[in-house]
């Protein structure tokens, strides 16, 4: 067991990437029934939030998902037009690739992700940790930047675990970029997308999941992602 701060992954690592991109994603080949009771549980969980009127978790937990399913298919554009993606999962370890950097136990992990982050700030999410004059640092950014750290560890685990579970190509890239340009924008959608004017609320949830519906609609059909 141990960590990896920066790619590659392995010796091996884009090759890898290039067969799982060409014969692995959306495949059935390993699929199996946990891949129902996860989402069960994802169900459980909003319409838990459905029925107690939590409105700001479903916010927080749409937001998130939103976000990450747009760097998601950023990410299989990437890999379309480069050759390798930033990062890619391995079939060994899921039941079904979405897409080359999201499994479907990832993916449904991130759908409830911003629900949690969102109850971690507790009852006075704007409760301020720092309040120095015109500086002043709230629980929402205090906890979306731990949020965010504590993912990019996890990352950096799976990058570095036997089976390859996450796959990093490029060797620019690592836990800090992971960091810095995915995860902190993920949870600081969750945290503060919920306390927006519900027209900004609309306005961000529309626009975020319908560019994801276009893309997906476009893109998989012509074979890009």
């Amino acid at each position: 067991m141990h960590f990896i701060f920066f790619g590659p992954s392995s010796s091996d690592a884009a090759d890898r990437v290039k067969y799982i991109m060409e014969h692995c994603v959306r495949s059935t080949q390993n699929f199996n029934w946990t891949f129902i009771f996860i989402l069960a549980v994802v169900f459980y969980v909003y319409w838990t939030e459905i029925k107690n009127k939590n409105w700001d978790a479903i916010i927080a937990g749409v937001a998130l998902y939103s976000v990450h399913w747009l760097y998601e298919i950023m990410n299989a554009v990437i890999g379309y037009a480069t050759g390798a993606p930033l990062w890619c999962v391995s079939p060994e370890s899921t039941t079904f690739i979405l897409l080359a950097g999201v499994s479907w136990e990832l993916s449904m992990m991130f759908s409830i992700a911003g629900i949690i982050s969102y109850k971690m700030l507790g009852d006075n999410p704007d409760k301020l940790v720092i309040n120095k004059g015109k500086f002043k640092v709230s629980m929402r950014l205090v906890g979306a930047i731990g949020m965010a750290l504590l993912f990019a560890l996890i990352e950096s685990f799976l990058a570095g675990a036997e089976n390859g579970s996450f796959i990093w190509v490029y060797p620019w890239w690592g836990v800090i970029l992971v960091f810095i340009t995915t995860y902190i924008p993920f949870f600081l959608a969750a945290n503060f997308v919920p306390k927006m004017q519900k027209k900004a609320k609309t306005i961000f949830l529309l626009t975020l999941v319908g560019i994801n519906i276009l893309l997906l609609a476009f893109l998989i059909p012509f074979g890009i992602i």
